[in-house]
């Protein structure tokens, strides 16, 4: 039996998580600097897959809200039948977009206005950071069902994020 795959969408520079480790990472960002196996927008994966899990954290909020389900959508098409979606986006329930620290993280502070907008220390070095949508709880779920997904899952998370799990 072959070893599971999980396309890591959106990777940066990062490893997928601890928990990921029995799958085989396929890592995918637009940007060439991170060295990813595929250089690709989620929103045209290209012709990839099929693949066991699709994982995205802290990617989603990077495009448009009209493109959120061209990108879920491709996530749909390159999972295996009865595939998984792992998706972590911030959770702006409850955010100001204010100059406010929400909390602080190994990077430093993040305010309210990082978390609409994406970090302002990091986007005008790599605009790619920058935030265009954002999710709450009752949004996501929608947008994930809406993208064909026959089951979706939404919960608020520590660290004002939102995780959403999805079965094709």
């Amino acid at each position: 039996m072959s070893q599971q795959t999980v396309l890591h969408v959106g990777c940066g520079g990062n490893p997928a998580p601890d928990w990921l480790d029995e799958f085989k990472e396929v890592r995918l960002d637009i940007d060439a600097r991170h060295n990813p196996d595929i250089v690709a927008s989620m929103l045209d994966l290209g012709a990839i897959g099929p693949f066991d899990v699709v994982y995205s954290s802290h990617a989603l909020e990077h495009v448009y809200p009209h493109e959120v389900h061209v990108a879920l959508t491709e996530f749909n098409r390159v999972l295996a039948d009865s595939g998984r979606l792992v998706v972590v986006v911030p959770d702006l329930e409850d955010i100001k977009p204010t100059e406010d620290v929400v909390y602080e993280c190994e990077a430093g502070p993040i305010t309210g206005l990082d978390m609409y907008y994406g970090w302002s220390k990091v986007i005008q070095e790599n605009p790619f950071m920058a935030h265009k949508c954002g999710f709450v709880k009752d949004t996501l779920t929608k947008v994930l069902l809406q993208a064909g997904f026959r089951q979706a899952v939404v919960a608020r998370a520590p660290g004002h994020n939102l995780v959403g799990v999805a079965i094709k």
